[in-house]
């Protein structure tokens, strides 16, 4: 067992939940990680921001629930089989996850229709490549053409026996087009090709609209008391 040392950040307002505050810890950055690491990591409910692995530690609040797909059970609902029929003339890519200038401008063009009060709209090229790249994590760009003009990038790790999905943005004038349904489905369907396990999801946040879509997809396991458990509707994971 490998001991990993851990730092904890000050607390700050929650970016989610209106009235909270939130803390998050930190795998020390002296530390050396790889992909493999990250895989144990993750299904111990940690996520990354660029190369930075981090986990909730908010003592009175525990409403950001580590989420993943059972890939092997999952069956599309209508409106997904009809989301990946609507868009089955997009073409797909995988790229590694090094800067590309399209993918940049598209970037901030999702992030100033959607996240204008956040400073994510103004990121730089550095940090847009930190925020979504990393290190030592084997990070794919996958993007999603549509006649021959690029709609959105998924931003996708993977692993032995997992996918996890870090980051997607699409043209905001395609919003009709759900890109970020069809890129999780994309996800599952390409997970299934490798033969593996689960989609890692990143957290379930009950009262987000923004985190609470997850459960869309089933079946979903939640980690609560560090145990994977099913998604019931009633008692949501507890």
């Amino acid at each position: 067992m490998i001991s990993i040392p851990l730092y904890l950040a000050e607390a700050h307002d929650c970016s989610y939940l209106d009235q909270h505050s939130s803390q998050f810890a930190y795998v020390h950055p002296d530390f050396s990680l790889n992909t493999d690491l990250y895989a144990q990591l993750i299904a111990q409910g940690f996520r990354r921001s660029g190369s930075h692995v981090y986990q909730p530690y908010c003592h009175s609040c525990k409403k950001c629930v580590p989420v993943r797909l059972a890939i092997k059970d999952f069956q599309p609902s209508r409106q997904q089989r009809r989301t990946m029929k609507n868009n089955a003339d997009i073409q797909v890519t995988i790229k590694p996850a090094i800067f590309e200038q399209a993918h940049f401008d598209l970037y901030l063009l999702y992030q100033q229709s959607r996240h204008t009060e956040s400073n994510m709209a103004d990121a730089s090229k550095e940090e847009y490549i930190d925020f979504l790249s990393s290190e030592w994590c084997n990070t794919l760009f996958v993007e999603f053409t549509c006649a021959g003009e690029l709609a959105g990038v998924a931003v996708v790790d993977l692993f032995d026996n997992a996918l996890s999905a870090v980051y997607t943005f699409f043209d905001p004038e395609l919003s009709k087009r759900s890109l970020g349904v069809y890129a999780v489905l994309w996800q599952i369907d390409y997970a299934k090709t490798l033969g593996l396990d689960w989609l890692y999801l990143g957290y379930w946040i009950e009262q987000c609209q923004k985190m609470s879509y997850k459960t869309n997809y089933q079946p979903l396991q939640g980690l609560v008391e560090k145990e994977w458990r099913d998604y019931d509707p009633d008692s949501f994971f507890l």
